[in-house]
């Protein structure tokens, strides 16, 4: 049974979900209590009441062999959900819920997370009886996503349900989780009403400025300083404290001295405030976590959601909400801004036009996952910018930005690309995937632009905000200034972007113009004569975006050629963007312009990157690999039992885990010394190879002899292996010797924040020396797979280079799929490397394999819906 978890339920409130415990059985009856007869009958039958009261007994006892959960809201436990094994894959499934909650999404919520933990524990069936005149049970039964079966019996209906997750459970759980994501965040950046808490006097004060902010900003709803030490403030009538507000409170904003902050959360608390923006410093961040945990504990009982703490608060220019202590007022626009850091922030909000802006601060609750829920569907936001310091849930952020990017780009910036790792590695696929190429493999998978600074950010953000994104690379590149448009032409070709030759006589001009592409018009070049040429190429059907490139003062000067600008781009539907050498901003509000042309260029470069993920046709549903999972699991397991800390697999065990995910591995005998060797190679069929076991990087060492020819030299090859080694030499391996093929890497870590991540790269003793090498967050869909092998620098070998016969992709994407399933399936595999894969016209071969385990805590799946 899982552990207690906090979730969010369909109108945004919050309740905790834990297992069943003996000292429930009070609240149980409770429970009992305050349901209706009309409920008690529905769940219990004829026996009503008195028979809940006695089944609640029965949960509780010693004797009880179900699996049940309970939830609890506001620390009153409101409903229980039960599986009870009936037989070997089959169990009876019964739910009840206090009538208080009927209609907020719980009852569906427990019955998802019922389903799993018993589909996780073998179950394969789920049977309910329902009355048939319970048509709402019924509809949730059914809408859940499973594949049920019905029949009647009498006045009640037998429900047979498969418990086993389908696509349809997945999309109803990402359905339901946007929904109530959505719901829980309205209340923070919508509210009807805000409260100050530590509204000061002083107007220096961060209270002050808060509460100033909003009535500078217009904020129209209801607005209450509180301040027990003063009458008015700002015109504004103070109170004591939340209590005193008898209309109830959305949003309450507190910038109170850190001692006090637990005391006003437990009162905002009991006056039902829904959201908390916590703008006091001295939390985590002071080295105070459990401060900042009570803080969390005493929010999510009461069901509201927390901004920050130590953050500079909340925008929406939309709401006209400025619940910040900012010290402008944000300028308004399409980019939504979420951001880790406050100067961050505050930097960003003084050259962005925003939807709306979030400063996170110590992300105790709200964080990048919950807001890119609320902005996916937000009329107000076109673009979304993320400033990230960590991820909270790296894999939860990858499905939900996945989603997210098909409607809308997100642009992230996250600081700490450098530094090394937190443990120390040893195979190759560790060394190479560092924390950040996992986060690069995250987010490239999810279609979010990752880019290197917070000045690409802001580039980025204007042009994807304000222009349509481009249909293809062709870019037609016009001004005034030879020098910056051949530099604007260099860095197109440096980012795969393509200048195409422009058709004679599209463009009239003096005779000193330059009319191929780039297009000089030359420096004395009116703005109208700029603007004739931008309208000419927007005409154009082979071209998808226009670079200007101007330089100031040149031609009728600044001001008049940005006009022509405008007004020649008002009606294209292509993508224009400009270089105002030395100019960073934006024209008419429409166009973006940029101070130097590979500025321009690598910004647009960005743009069709995104446009080019956006296009890709969406990847068909693909079933996983058939794998032998409890086999592969039970060799994790006897190696940790024998080693608690972890370690490496045997080749004997590698090979065996390997065999049950589906891996071709060349036939392998273990051998301890020279006889058993040679016995070895005539068994398994001469010529072979010999390799030591025992040192990671077995060429360096010399443990690995090549086509061995016979039984002499085999038995050799192991004595002078052993006297060059010694013993960190603790045996051997015998193996038949391949054909010649393409040798490549396969591999694979886990990463106890990010999860999986799957490898490829070119193989054998050049692994680490030429680090081509592509990476990927597992699942694997087929295309991505090739994908990934396509990416690698040494690709033209596998399709046959000068003359060579290809050799089997298809094969070798299989392994890299079934390699993202073990990891999936076995988080406890830390380190992985299949060295070399001898790639072949007839497939795809591993030679050697090795595999590290290392304790690791269960993970949730992936379809649990609950609060990080």
């Amino acid at each position: 049974m899982f552990d207690g978890y906090d979730v969010l339920l369909r109108d945004g409130g919050i309740a905790h979900v834990r297992p069943l415990t003996p000292a429930d059985r009070p609240a149980l009856h409770e429970l009992v209590d305050r349901s209706s007869e009309r409920s008690a009958y529905l769940r219990f039958f004829t026996g009503g009441r008195n028979t809940a009261h006695s089944y609640m007994d029965r949960l509780t006892s010693p004797a009880y062999q179900g699996h049940a959960m309970v939830a609890t809201m506001r620390d009153r436990l409101v409903a229980i959900a039960e599986y009870i094994p009936i037989n070997e894959g089959a169990a009876d499934l019964a739910i009840l819920l206090d009538d208080a909650v009927h209609g907020h999404g719980l009852g569906t919520l427990l019955l998802e997370h019922v389903a799993l933990d018993a589909a996780a524990n073998g179950v394969r069936e789920l049977i309910a009886d329902v009355l048939a005149e319970n048509q709402t049970m019924i509809r949730v039964l059914q809408n859940l996503g499973l594949d049920i079966r019905r029949s009647f019996d009498g006045g009640s209906m037998h429900i047979s349900i498969d418990a086993e997750p389908t696509p349809e459970l997945w999309a109803g759980i990402e359905a339901r989780d946007h929904e109530a994501e959505r719901a829980s965040l309205a209340r923070v950046l919508a509210p009807r009403s805000v409260a100050v808490i530590g509204a000061g006097r002083d107007p220096r004060s961060v209270g002050h400025r808060v509460l100033r902010n909003l009535i500078d900003g217009g904020f129209t709803g209801d607005l209450y300083p509180i301040n027990p030490n003063a009458d008015t403030l700002a015109g504004l009538a103070c109170l004591p404290n939340v209590g005193a507000i008898t209309t109830g409170v959305d949003l309450a904003v507190v910038a109170v001295p850190a001692r006090h902050v637990l005391q006003v959360a437990r009162e905002c608390a009991e006056a039902g405030v829904s959201g908390l923006v916590v703008l006091t410093s001295g939390f985590a961040e002071a080295g105070l976590r459990d401060v900042e945990t009570d803080l969390l504990r005493i929010c999510r009982t009461a069901g509201m959601r927390l901004v920050g703490p130590n953050c500079l608060g909340v925008v929406s220019t939309p709401a006209r909400l400025n619940a910040s202590f900012l010290p402008h007022a944000p300028a308004p626009g399409r980019v939504a801004l979420m951001s880790q850091s406050g100067a961050v922030g505050a930097a960003l909000l003084e050259r962005l036009n925003v939807s709306s802006f979030v400063s996170v601060g110590n992300k105790a609750d709200v964080s990048g996952n919950d807001l890119l829920e609320y902005w996916e569907d937000d009329d107000d936001t076109d673009v979304i910018a993320l400033y990230l310091e960590s991820f909270g849930n790296p894999r939860k952020f990858a499905r939900i930005a996945r989603r997210v990017s098909s409607k809308k780009p997100i642009l992230l910036v996250k600081s700490g690309r450098s530094g090394a790792g937190d443990r120390a590695v040893r195979s190759h696929t560790a060394a190479a995937a560092s924390p950040d190429v996992a986060v690069d493999a995250l987010v490239r998978a999810s279609g979010v632009l990752r880019l290197d600074s917070v000045h690409d950010l802001i580039d980025t953000a204007r042009l994807l905000a304000t222009q349509p994104l481009p249909q293809g690379r062709r870019v037609a590149i016009v001004g005034n200034s030879g020098g910056p448009e051949a530099m604007a032409a260099d860095a197109c070709e440096l980012h795969g972007l393509i200048v195409p030759e422009l058709p004679a006589g599209l463009i009239e001009a003096g005779e000193s113009a330059a009319l191929g592409n780039p297009v000089d018009l030359t420096a004395d070049a009116p703005a109208s004569q700029i603007g004739a040429a931008i309208e000419a190429l927007g005409k154009l059907p082979d071209i998808d975006a226009i670079l200007v490139v101007y330089t100031p003062p040149f031609g009728s000067g600044l001001e008049e050629t940005r006009r022509a600008i405008a007004a020649a781009t008002e009606h294209t539907g292509k993508t224009v963007l400009a270089c105002i050498v030395g100019h960073d901003g934006l024209i008419d509000d429409r166009i973006p312009s940029y101070a130097f042309p590979e500025q321009a260029v690598e910004t647009l470069a960005n743009a069709v990157h995104y446009a080019e993920w956006r296009a890709r046709p969406a990847e068909t549903a693909e079933a996983r690999p058939q794998v032998d999972e409890r086999a592969g699991r039970e060799i994790v397991r006897a190696e940790l039992d024998a080693h608690p800390t972890g370690g490496w697999l045997s080749p004997a065990d590698a090979t065996a885990l390997l065999g049950h995910y589906g891996l071709n591995l060349v036939p392998t005998v273990d051998v301890d010394g020279p006889e058993a060797a040679a016995e070895a190679a005539a068994k398994v069929g001469l010529p072979v190879v010999l390799k030591a076991t025992g040192p990671v990087h077995k060429s360096d060492v010399g443990g690995v002899r090549l086509d061995l020819r016979s039984v002499e030299e085999v038995r050799q090859a192991y004595a002078d292996m052993y006297a060059r080694i010694g013993p960190e030499m603790t045996g051997g391996i015998v193996q038949p010797m391949l054909p010649k093929g393409v040798e490549i890497i396969v591999g694979g870590v886990n990463y106890p924040s990010f999860g999986p991540l799957v490898m490829v790269g070119m193989g054998g003793v050049t692994a680490e020396l030429l680090a081509d090498q592509s990476f990927r967050v597992p699942p694997l869909s087929r295309a991505t797979a090739v994908e990934m092998i396509d990416e690698l620098r040494c690709a033209p070998l596998l399709h046959g280079y000068r003359g060579t016969q290809p050799v089997d992709v298809e094969a070798l994407a299989e392994q890299l799929i079934r390699i993202g399933r073990l990891l999936e399936d076995l988080p406890e595999v830390t380190e992985l490397d299949l060295n070399p894969v001898i790639v072949t016209p007839a497939g795809a071969t591993t030679v050697d394999a090795r595999i590290r385990v290392a304790p690791s805590r269960p993970q949730p799946s992936p379809l649990l819906r609950r609060l990080r």
